[in-house]
């Protein structure tokens, strides 16, 4: 009896989620077989799923083979050409084609992309440029490849950037090397790991799988790290962490360092620290 109610009670869920990834799509001259489809709309055209708007000047809508356009809501595709304006709260992002599925609730915006997201008071906004960028329905999140994601004195490059919009929370994974540069006057900071997840509103970051911190001459390895940028101090664990300026003949090591980049400064960290890994995980995550 348990085992059927949850059958059904997945079953609503999916039910649920295929009816709020139904497209709108709206403006424009209709053309196509009304019944069977495929709709095709050309000038004003804008198209709404949930919180998500798409806007292009055509437009067309595809059911599979052997379904009416009605009785296959939730399984059909939309495709967007000749320039598309993707809008979400404060979000807008541009490229040259857009297709959405109804099954996974996913719009993908192919590239040359550009998004930007302007900022809430007291933040700076954020700007991505990317190959592609998929657009989740079901939540406010998208992920971008092989991309470039600015905000303030910030940037960060990889494979793949996920974005949380209301968050701020951006995750760059590359299987090469994710690289994130701090512009600054006496030269620019570099972070260098394998994942780094970060917090554009304040500011903050972690690093892991293995992590490089170039701080001018000034160099500090380990494991991972913690970064605030509004302190300027970094945290970094290893077994151990090191830093060195060959110039100078410097090094230093310990299982924790921190590594002050507003004044080019490194010392053993005397305290116990864990990386607060709760308030980066994202949407889901366990």
């Amino acid at each position: 009896m348990k085992r059927m109610a949850w059958v059904l009670l997945g079953m609503a869920l999916v039910f649920a989620a295929s009816e709020v990834r139904v497209i709108r799509v709206e403006g424009g001259r209709l053309s196509g077989d009304l019944r069977y489809g495929p709709w095709v709309f050309e000038g004003e055209v804008r198209g709404r799923v949930k919180d998500l708007t798409i806007l292009a000047p055509k437009a067309t809508l595809i059911a599979p083979k052997g379904k009416t356009m009605q009785e296959a809501e939730g399984e059909r595709e939309a495709r967007f050409e000749g320039g598309v304006v993707v809008r979400r709260g404060r979000v807008e992002a541009r490229g040259p084609a857009l297709v959405y599925r109804e099954s996974t609730g996913e719009g993908v915006l192919l590239g040359p992309a550009r998004m930007r997201q302007e900022p809430k008071p007291g933040e700076d906004p954020v700007e991505v440029e990317a190959a592609r960028m998929t657009f989740q329905v079901d939540t406010d999140t998208s992920t971008s490849e092989n991309a470039l994601l600015k905000s303030g004195n910030q940037e960060g490059r990889a494979g793949l950037v996920y974005y949380e919009e209301e968050r701020g929370l951006a995750v760059f994974t590359d299987p090469k090397e994710v690289v994130l540069v701090r512009k600054r006057k006496d030269g620019d900071l570099r972070i260098r790991a394998k994942e780094v997840r970060s917090l554009t509103g304040p500011k903050r970051l972690i690093a892991t799988g293995g992590v490089v911190l170039e701080d001018g001459d000034l160099v500090t390895r380990g494991e991972s790290l913690y970064y605030d940028d509004t302190t300027g101090e970094a945290i970094v664990l290893g077994r151990p962490a090191v830093s060195e300026n060959a110039k100078e003949g410097f090094r230093l090591s310990g299982g924790t360092l921190l590594h002050n980049v507003n004044r080019h400064q490194v010392r053993v960290y005397g305290r116990a620290f864990r990386l607060p890994l709760e308030e980066f995980k994202k949407l889901g995550e366990r």
